[in-house]
């Protein structure tokens, strides 16, 4: 499964849910409070940036897409101050205000780049209801590709089933951020995204991913939903959606420092993604990349397309080319982890030609990744005798992973990769010639594994051994 970042300015999602105000105090501690002990912080910069549902819109504007956002806000300072800076940011709001509450507003305390406190003004939106919304809702429904519903248990969200049924009805998938311990309530959705321990609390704890899928599969039939994406922090995501394998990504963070709206980021560039055409798996391991950019940064916070962008160049840059046997089974799991399939061969491709060329394009197109295992210097001149390889190992490896069809190439010392092929267990093993299937080197294992073996034609008129006659007068020397 290949990453791809697709054109997202036509994206057009509905988000309805729990909007707050994140404010931020940043200043220096240098002391201990007289009064108690307590660090006194000196602040010197106030940050204000939209929470919860806003948060999901801000993603989304980020991404190039154009959001419209259903919230509750209070007719206080804080409400006006959210309004303000979503409507700068490009978000088209349509805001429910209610004159007895207040805004949801969380103030965190930070110093150092640490969080020292948070604290939450919250009354709760008392006699909203779901119908209050409706009248916002339904005439966004045409224009919108896919509805989002972040769910904070704030209030905005006493009843989603309603909108999950109103957008459903409309043909409109639904994808909910939940809150709570009853998942019953968003029956009807296309798509929950829980973390681990939100789902666990509904489940009860999972000792292993293989029982995680077993839960999830329970809960989506107990639920009446589509599908379950479990954000699962440090162990990445497992997405599960009965009919299809499931899919266990990696984490993608180089460096964890703040998870505060990580989840809005991933529902954010799931829809997205889903709207943009791509499919549940690729538009899951796309939000599992952005995922890894904001968590990187403090605060709640975007992931922008050029940083999507540089992330799947220089993950293409270190997924492809020369390789240790140990740095190819490493990059093979986080492949398989994506869903991709590998394909192998091996040989000594001692002058590259035109028939390796279509034969290696023949091969990559049996699956996603392609290895091209190599006859280390000793056991090329072991085969075909003395005076080859006429190139380097080095300068042979260099070659092939210049071609576009070949993902990998690794060295093998051994007269056949047998050992190598039963390491790997490509999920297709290929080989050029006249053989039989159950005649190539690491057969038995690849077909034990549930893999598949087959034989490919070279291009007629192209052979190593013809070039070097015909370099050396035909006499058949390779000196």
């Amino acid at each position: 499964m290949k990453i791809t970042l697709p054109d997202f300015d036509d994206v057009r999602i509905l988000v309805a849910g729990d909007l707050m105000l994140d404010r931020y105090w940043h200043g220096a501690t240098d002391r201990i409070s007289p009064e108690a002990p307590v660090p006194v912080v000196h602040v010197r910069g106030i940050e204000q940036r939209p929470g919860g549902a806003g948060n999901v819109a801000l993603n989304l504007a980020a991404l190039g897409a154009s959001p419209a956002l259903i919230g509750v806000i209070g007719e206080d300072e804080a409400g006006a101050e959210l309004e303000h800076r979503l409507a700068n940011a490009g978000i088209h709001c349509h805001l429910h205000r209610q004159a007895d509450a207040a805004t949801v507003t969380k103030l965190r305390v930070i110093s150092r780049h640490q969080q020292l406190i948070r604290l939450d003004f919250e009354d709760g939106f008392r006699g909203l209801q779901a119908r209050d919304l409706l009248p916002l809702y339904r005439p966004l429904l045409a224009d919108a590709s896919v509805v989002v519903l972040s769910d904070y248990g704030k209030g905005a969200l006493r009843a989603p089933h309603v909108l999950i049924e109103t957008a459903r009805q409309a043909g409109r998938p639904v994808l909910v951020d939940p809150k709570g311990r009853d998942f019953a309530i968003y029956r009807g959705a296309t798509l929950i995204t829980p973390n681990l321990a939100e789902f666990e609390a509904v489940v009860g704890h999972c000792g292993d991913t293989g029982e995680i899928v077993r839960r999830a599969e329970a809960l989506i039939a107990d639920c009446g939903i589509d599908a379950l994406l479990i954000t699962r922090g440090e162990d990445g995501m497992s997405l599960v959606h009965p009919g299809d394998p499931p899919v266990h990504l990696p984490a993608r963070a180089r460096e964890v420092f703040d998870v505060t709206g990580a989840g809005d980021t991933v529902i954010a560039t799931l829809a997205a993604g889903l709207a943009a055409g791509l499919e549940l798996p690729q538009a899951t391991a796309l939000a599992n990349l952005a995922a890894g950019i904001v968590v990187g940064k403090l605060g709640t916070a975007t992931a922008t397309v050029a940083e999507l962008r540089r992330v799947l160049r220089e993950q293409d840059d270190a997924s492809h080319g020369v390789v240790s046997e140990d740095e190819l089974l490493a990059a093979v799991a986080d492949a398989r982890a994506h869903g991709e399939r590998i394909v192998m061969t091996n040989g000594c491709f001692d002058l590259l030609h035109a028939g390796h060329v279509g034969y290696l394009e023949q091969a990559r197109a049996r699956g996603d990744r392609l290895i091209v295992a190599v006859n280390d210097d000793d056991s090329v001149q072991r085969l075909k005798g003395e005076g080859r390889p006429v190139n380097a190992l080095a300068q042979r490896m260099a070659v092939l992973a210049g071609l576009a069809s070949v993902d990998w190439v690794v060295p093998f010392a051994e007269d056949t990769p047998a050992r190598l092929i039963g390491r790997v267990l490509p999920d297709v093993l290929v080989k050029g010639g006249d053989y039989r299937p159950e005649q190539i080197a690491g057969h038995d294992a690849v077909v034990a594994n549930g893999g598949s073996v087959e034989i490919l034609d070279f291009l007629d008129g192209c052979s190593t051994t013809a070039m070097i006659e015909r370099m050396h007068g035909g006499s058949g020397s390779a000196r």
